[in-house]
């Protein structure tokens, strides 16, 4: 059966290709705009982001706005065949408003109010700068929103940061109050007791502050989901007046990867679609690691909205110029970085910026037109083919990526076990561990979900949760589901420690999983960096895996009750310990992972998962190192993206399926030559 998504806007059913535009920077050099237009088209180019920080231009004084320049842009890009995509200015105020209205400056955990400057520098809680971007955005969507060229609004531009002014304090009390109830709940959840912190009124609660309060952590933790309350809060008051004026005009806004400061699974109920900023640090050191980390981070925006389509709001054709080293990109890979997305579920490929800005802090970031400002330039060649590529590509849009796995990347989790003082403070590693439990997986070209651990995990497989630290109330019992009617569930250590208050569980860890995995957790060692302990599979394990490896950081010592060993410890006084155990639980079963391992034991371990289970392979033979498959499907095509993140040659063996293709438009050979960093996109009938 045919599945596929309706594209980001019926408009336009090609893959989206373009950039940041911000023309207002040029007004003063009229020739720019036509000049722009020619080399768009020449790129290949159909979209523009127009106007993400124009609110000084739009309106250079309060009460007096100025759209003529917009308007034009608007209609000489559509005129042309390039489609805005239309941006809200809140991500920095002009000056005169900071001027005016201080209070809508924002306010350090310090308690020192921020001066005037730099941008994502206002408070989203302030009154009065609410009324001001409802006012802006109102205007704009009243002249906009019906444009014919206009196929999105891109609001505000990476949502970031915080405000502790007394607006924000109330506002997290009113918060607290809603959630608790009583104070006698929120100390009984926050364990104030401790240290005599116990709150006898509501007015005592303040937000962490380096110079107060920034050890409790059950107060750390919610300040966190007030953030980002408070930051969702104003997004839907954003995006109040564009959906009032043209409900069917699609909203986004820019996530930044797997940020730490917004939980982004809050926002999927109000965005239209996904989008997220790509800047990986290309060429710094192993590029075919990199990649499976940025692989991830592009299947974790596909999953917030359950498979469909998500938008490459940003990307670099150049370099950053802002990491520590600004690389310049080698050749084939940026083509390959741009397909890369598209393979895991993007509908676009974009860029920050088009034109390089002449001055102020990213003058000297990558753009396609540099400062040369015509097209015979590397990199604007570079673009041009991701432009002819796309256009290839058609039949791909709206469709989707169907994994029998899923792993949990969950940011309550984190911000908990950041929190918690111990085991290992000098790094508990969190999100390189779900990479760890991932890469194997991306090595093999099986597709993977990242999900939250409120998602519904019946549709799957396989699930993973790795350092589970945090269990929310009703997910033991949905995982216990899941293995009950024959899923496979695996855990590692440093799981079922706490609840969603961040309140230890009693009666033994893993808390709620015990019962499914059937151990009991006593203790855990926390090793120095560079110590390590040998772990070694059982004789005759039912896995049938052999070999001795290294587990570094944080080593699990458990007790079976009900499980069984398959993998024990060989040093120190833990050895012959569990160090792996898998548990019959109803139809499924639950594994154990008790220690961090090296990379070559998560290769035997779900490798054998992934043959056992019998997981879909994208192409049904062994990659060599350097290669991933990824693959996209309307449910009877079959869209395979092979891809080298190595600057050598590799061949790949296809399986005895049939290939086309797509950019050549002949049947591929079984022998598949794939050039270093270089991708190859073939079609099959699904079968």
């Amino acid at each position: 059966m045919t599945k596929k998504y309706e594209p980001i806007n019926a408009k336009v059913t090609h893959f989206l290709h373009g950039a940041d535009y911000n023309p207002d920077q040029w007004l003063k050099y009229p020739e720019v705009l036509e000049e722009d237009i020619r080399l768009m088209k020449l790129a290949g180019c159909n979209v523009m982001s127009v106007g993400i920080f124009a609110w000084s231009t739009l309106e250079p004084e309060e009460g007096k706005f100025n759209f003529g320049w917009l308007d034009k842009v608007i209609e000489k890009l559509y005129k042309n065949g390039i489609y805005t995509i239309l941006a809200t200015p809140s991500g920095a105020r002009p000056a005169w408003m900071s001027q005016k209205y201080p209070e809508v400056l924002r306010v350090g955990p310090n308690r020192v109010r921020n001066l005037h400057g730099k941008r994502h520098n206002h408070c989203y809680t302030s009154p009065v700068y609410r009324e001001k971007v409802n006012i802006i955005n109102t205007k704009l969507a009243e002249r906009y929103s019906n444009h014919p060229g206009v196929i999105a609004w891109h609001v505000s531009n990476e949502y970031g940061g915080e405000c502790h002014c007394e607006l924000c304090q109330e506002s997290f009390r009113n918060w607290l109050k809603e959630k608790y109830k009583t104070l006698e709940n929120l100390n009984d959840a926050w364990w104030t007791a401790f240290w005599s912190h116990t709150y006898t009124d509501w007015s005592q609660i303040e937000s962490p502050a380096p110079h107060g309060e920034n050890l409790l952590h059950g107060l750390n933790l919610d300040w966190k989901r007030f953030v980002t309350h408070q930051t969702v809060d104003f997004f839907k008051h954003e995006i109040e007046p564009l959906k009032k004026i043209n409900p069917s005009l699609p909203v986004t806004t820019n996530f930044m990867g797997i940020y730490e400061g917004l939980d982004y699974w809050k926002f999927v109920d109000y965005v239209d679609v996904i989008s997220w900023d790509n800047y990986p640090i290309w060429h710094s050191n192993d590029d075919y690691d990199l990649a499976c980390g940025v692989s991830m981070v592009h299947d974790l925006n596909r999953s917030l909205k359950n498979g469909k389509p998500f938008m490459l709001m940003e990307s670099t054709p150049s370099t950053t110029n802002w990491h520590e080293v600004s690389k310049l990109k080698k050749p084939g890979m940026h083509l390959l970085s741009s397909i890369q997305a598209v393979a895991h579920g993007s509908d676009t490929v974009q860029y920050f910026q088009w034109r390089k800005s002449r001055g102020s802090s990213e003058k000297f970031h990558g753009a396609v037109v540099d400062h040369c400002g015509y097209e015979n330039t590397r990199v604007f060649n570079d673009v041009k083919i991701v432009g002819e590529t796309l256009k290839r590509l058609d039949e791909i849009i709206g469709t989707t990526v169907d994994p029998e796995v899923a792993i949990i990347f969950d940011w309550e989790n984190r911000w908990a076990m950041k929190d918690a003082q111990g085991p290992r403070n000098i790094g508990i590693h969190y999100e390189e561990t779900v990479k760890e439990n991932y890469k194997p997986f991306w090595k093999n070209g099986v597709p993977v979900d990242v999900i939250n651990m409120d998602c519904d995990f019946s549709k799957y497989k396989l699930l993973i949760a790795p350092m589970l630290y945090m269990v929310k109330q009703g997910v033991g019992e949905k995982i216990k589901e899941f293995v009950k009617n024959g899923g496979t569930f695996v855990a590692t250590y440093w799981s079922g420690i706490v609840n969603e208050t961040d309140l230890c569980f009693l009666g033994g860890f893993p808390g709620p999983l015990r019962e499914v995995l059937g151990i009991w957790s006593e203790e855990i060692d926390a090793l120095y960096d560079g110590e390590s302990r040998l772990v070694s599979f059982d004789n005759q394990n039912e896995l049938g895996l052999k070999g001795e490896y290294e587990a570094k950081e944080l080593c699990d010592l458990i007790h079976l009750e009900g499980a069984r060993s398959l993998a024990t410890y060989k040093e120190d006084f833990y050895k012959g310990r569990p160090a792996l155990t898998v548990n019959d639980f109803s139809k499924g079963k639950a594994y154990y992972i008790a220690s961090r391992n090296e990379e070559q034991f998560n290769d035997m371990f779900y490798g054998k998962l992934i043959e056992e289970l019998g997981l879909k392979k994208v192409v049904d033979t062994e990659l060599p190192y350097g290669i991933t498959a990824q693959m996209r499907t309307d449910g009877e095509n079959d869209y395979i993206f092979v891809m080298n993140f190595t600057q050598e040659e590799k061949v790949v063996e296809l399986d005895e399926k049939k290939y086309i293709d797509l950019l050549e438009g002949e049947t591929s050979d079984r022998k598949l030559t794939v050039p270093g960093y270089g991708v190859k996109i073939l079609k099959r009938t699904k079968s």
